[in-house]
């Protein structure tokens, strides 16, 4: 059984790529202003780990290590440290891809005193998104670490870079982040893929820990206007051979039509996949519901207490845990378990019939493929989920002067520490008035 079920993963994997089958890399500029011989701009992949500074841009020289130079291990052992001098850029550390996940090349350069890393390809082709592995174990706490950023850089541009750094010329390097998100208006639009299975592994822990920590800043911009906020979830179909196989019906609702993983990847254990399903559209049909009584912000407060009160481990996974934390939060019950409906009928359901429709890419969005995933103004966020992180990032998707208070206070400010460009600038001044694939390697 375990081997069929494999095979009804890659079918499933396989649809995913037919049907989402745009994938868009997110994207800054990068712009080397000396030597003269590169002197340009050139685009970056931005990496899914660390903390992009949008809005802002990074100035700073680059630094090919002699020794360690895929950066794989710990710059301390080679006695190397690239923490700048006072009054000195900020040191960029190239590095060369493989051996080791692009995450540990980006702790391994942090923890040296790197300000940012970048990551030369080996091979000619298109920028890829640098993604954080499948770790689950304890070394993997590293990656919530990761505060600096990072980016994949062409093979070309990596070894002329080199080969400038070999030659003795100075690199310097303006890492721009300022159009990596739109900003046509007043309000920010923003869309959170997220998941209501709470025994994934780290990204399932952290993913908790950010909605947990991002929820009063999400509330304050929801409620006073300021943005627009909407959840959505993945699922998948299963393909008509396998209706009938017991895993497609321990892992799907509605006949086969939407399906996720077993959360413990084990069938004789614990939750189906169809658990998350079903409890993934209640927190849909919540948001639903309290959206129509123009209360949206509840979302978070339930999915915070469903996390709280409901988790898997504590076996309260449950319809009847649900219903109690729904029912503390003053949202009707009847509508919610209506908008659910009968999950054993063959029939479609509109909400997960809509949120399968949504995961295709429209316009500069791309394919949802990534879980988290943040869309903010249809442009795919990339780098840490992490509340400072993100709140600057919803920031930079402001029409320039119309920013909200939160955007210029001092919890923002620390939050998320100033960059060099006009706009942080005006905002630095005004917050002073105001007195603050999975890819491995």
């Amino acid at each position: 059984m375990r081997e069929k079920f494999g095979v009804l993963i890659c079918v499933w994997i396989m649809l995913l790529g037919n049907c989402l089958g745009r994938f868009v890399v997110e994207e800054n500029s990068l712009k080397v202003t000396s030597p003269g011989s590169i002197k340009g701009v050139y685009e970056c992949a931005i990496g899914n780990f660390g903390v992009p500074q949008y809005g802002g841009t990074l100035v700073g020289t680059v630094v090919y290590p002699k020794a360690n130079q895929g950066a794989c291990k710990i710059f301390d052992e080679f006695d190397i440290s690239f923490k700048s001098k006072p009054g000195g850029l900020p040191t960029f550390l190239l590095v060369n891809r493989g051996d080791c996940f692009f995450t540990l090349k980006a702790w391994n350069a942090q923890k040296a005193g790197a300000a940012a890393v970048l990551v030369a390809d080996n091979q000619d082709e298109s920028l890829i998104t640098m993604d954080t592995p499948e770790e689950k174990n304890a070394s993997a706490k590293y990656l919530q670490n990761i505060t600096i950023p990072s980016a994949l850089i062409s093979k070309s541009l990596g070894d002329s870079l080199k080969k400038a750094i070999t030659f003795g010329e100075m690199v310097k390097i303006s890492l721009d982040w300022t159009e990596s998100l739109p900003h046509p208006d007043e309000r920010v639009e923003y869309e959170f893929w997220t998941n209501s299975n709470d025994e994934c592994g780290p990204k399932c822990d952290s993913q908790m820990e950010f909605v947990e920590n991002f929820k009063g800043a999400a509330q304050v911009l929801e409620q006073k206007g300021y943005t627009q906020f909407i959840p959505h979830y993945i699922t998948w179909y299963c393909p008509e051979a396998f209706l009938l196989s017991e895993q497609c019906k321990s892992q799907c609702i509605n006949h086969g039509r939407y399906c996720a993983p077993d959360p413990e990847q084990d069938f004789s254990k614990g939750y189906d996949g169809k658990d998350v399903v079903v409890q993934n559209l209640r927190q849909a049909c919540f948001f639903k519901v309290a959206n129509e009584s123009r209360k949206p912000w509840l979302w978070w407060d339930y999915v915070t207490d469903f996390a709280l009160r409901c988790p898997m481990k504590e076996k309260k996974y449950t319809k009847d845990c649900a219903d109690k934390v729904i029912q503390s939060l003053g949202v009707d019950l009847t509508k919610i378990d209506k908008c659910i409906g009968d999950t054993e009928a063959d029939e479609e359901n509109p909400v997960l019939k809509a949120e399968q429709d949504a995961q295709i890419g429209k316009g500069s969005r791309g394919d949802v493929t990534i879980l988290p995933t943040l869309v903010i103004n249809n442009r795919q966020y990339r780098g840490k989920l992490d509340k400072g992180a993100v709140l600057k990032a919803i920031c930079a998707g402001f029409q320039e002067t119309t920013e909200p208070t939160i955007c210029l206070s001092k919890v923002y400010m620390l939050c998320a520490p100033l960059f060099t460009n006009e706009r942080n600038e005006r905002v630095k001044s005004a917050s002073l008035g105001i007195k603050i694939i999975p890819e491995t390697f």
